[in-house]
């Protein structure tokens, strides 16, 4: 399959744009993930005029088959997948915003509630961070503790980077390096305390000298789910009364009907599930057991756009769409092939990865100091040949057999001139600009 080869420049309308967006807008954007310095700093596209299925047409009108991010995880489905976005449209024809309650809420709350059977109660919002300081209000005012241990990236708010108020280095392994706590009240200091997935000891050390009011994870992120581990976890939660809290912003829908946790048996005390969820729309949901949300009840916790209608009403097309297709099976089966042509390309070319990560949400890694670097040229190379690519990628129902192969092709050649060149002196020669940025520090000096 031939591919086509585009080239890309900082004049290009999106480029200038995206120049013009630092004077206006704080970082350019409002998603560090959607930064154009995180992927190629002189020629990521930056906009989008258009996406459908997986194609992505930037506002110079090239065409961009996305092999990388889907929405950051939120189109598992696809982009504009028909039979949501008219349900949306058919909202917006009732009319999005009233004085009365959207009747989408009870209808959704119990249709999680039954694909949970440990929960009872559930709570909307509409992003994955207030989501998440949603269910720590609620585990504070269940327990009337102030301290949490956390394993994993939840969000932006000031519960969270507190860590770093500590400990300044507190949340490079879990989020980002360089994430200094500035506006985040220092009366928060050591009410946060970081523990290691995989092993127990350090997080018994935080209950013997903690009163903890949560543990708060991702049940897995780079690797498949550690049972053993979550089993210990929770245990040690059950018999100190502290409230767990599963975090599957990411990981939600992707290899069950729900959860990832329901595959392996372990039951949390409350749940986060966002992206996914509302396929491209705004919608999060908070759920657990009656005895802890009811606590929800005890603070004030409310927001006026919690109520509108569009991401309610995606939400239940969104799963009405999962369960006929049973799409956590389709995006596994199209992570794993993606990762096969990964280790296969290596092995031919004899370049040293590392390919990790559930199988919808799979990465892969050079085993070497330049990793960075390559990442980089992989999406500079891939962009001119009408990929969206690096070194992740988010799984969607709409890569087809035949899609994976053409990236699969076009990685092939990129590769293979790393291979060609690995013992040149300077890789970065090869890069049109700087590297990606890597840290939250350089994209804000």
């Amino acid at each position: 399959m031939k591919n086509r080869m585009y080239s890309l420049g900082q004049d290009d309308v999106g480029a200038s744009l995206w120049r013009r967006a630092q004077q206006s807008i704080p970082g350019g954007g409002m998603l560090l993930s959607k930064r154009a310095e995180m992927f190629h700093p002189s020629l990521w596209p930056a906009y989008y005029r258009s996406a459908r299925g997986i194609t992505v047409r930037d506002l110079d009108r090239r065409k961009f088959q996305d092999f990388y991010l889907m929405g950051v995880g939120t189109n598992s489905l696809g982009y504009a997948r028909r039979e949501v976005d008219s349900a949306v449209t058919a909202q917006i024809r009732r009319g999005n915003m009233s004085s009365f309650n959207n009747p989408g809420e009870p209808r959704l709350a119990e249709q999680l509630v039954s694909m949970h059977p440990w929960s009872d109660m559930v709570r909307f919002t509409r992003t994955g961070g207030e989501a998440m300081a949603v269910a720590i209000r609620i585990a504070r005012a269940a327990t009337a503790r102030d301290h949490v241990a956390v394993c994993g990236y939840h969000g932006w708010h000031d519960w969270y980077l507190s860590l770093n108020l500590e400990n300044p280095t507190g949340l490079d392994s879990l989020l980002l390096p360089g994430l200094e706590p500035n506006g985040v009240p220092s009366q928060l200091r050591s009410t946060n305390h970081a523990f290691e997935y995989g092993n127990i000891d350090p997080l018994m050390e935080l209950v013997s000298t903690h009163q903890l009011a949560a543990v708060v994870m991702e049940v897995a992120r780079g690797a498949t789910p550690d049972n053993a581990f979550l089993t210990k976890v929770r245990d040690l939660c059950s018999k100190n009364g502290i409230v767990l809290i599963f975090d599957e912003c990411s990981t939600g829908f992707r290899e069950s009907f729900g959860g990832l946790h329901l595959n392996i048996g372990v039951e949390p005390d409350i749940a986060m599930f966002g992206k996914a969820l509302g396929n491209g729309y705004a919608v999060n949901a908070v759920i657990g057991r009656r005895e802890v949300m009811e606590n929800a009840q005890k603070s004030f916790i409310s927001s006026t756009f919690w109520t509108e209608g569009i991401g309610t009403s995606a939400a239940i097309k969104t799963l009405e769409v999962m369960e006929r297709t049973r799409s956590w099976e389709k995006i596994s089966s199209v992570g794993r092939d993606v990762k096969s042509g990964w280790n296969a390309i290596a092995r031919e070319l004899e370049l040293p990865i590392s390919v990790a990560g559930l199988d919808a949400l799979a990465s892969f890694k050079f085993i070497d100091s330049r990793s960075n670097v390559f990442k980089t040229f992989i999406t500079q190379e891939m962009l001119k040949r009408g990929y969206l690519a690096g070194t992740t990628f988010y799984a969607s129902t709409e890569h087809s057999s035949r899609r994976i192969s053409g990236y699969l092709d076009a990685l092939e050649g990129v590769m293979t001139f790393i291979a060609d060149k690995w013992d040149t002196a300077h890789f970065e020669q090869y890069l049109v600009g700087p590297e990606a940025h890597q840290t939250f520090r350089r994209l804000t000096n």
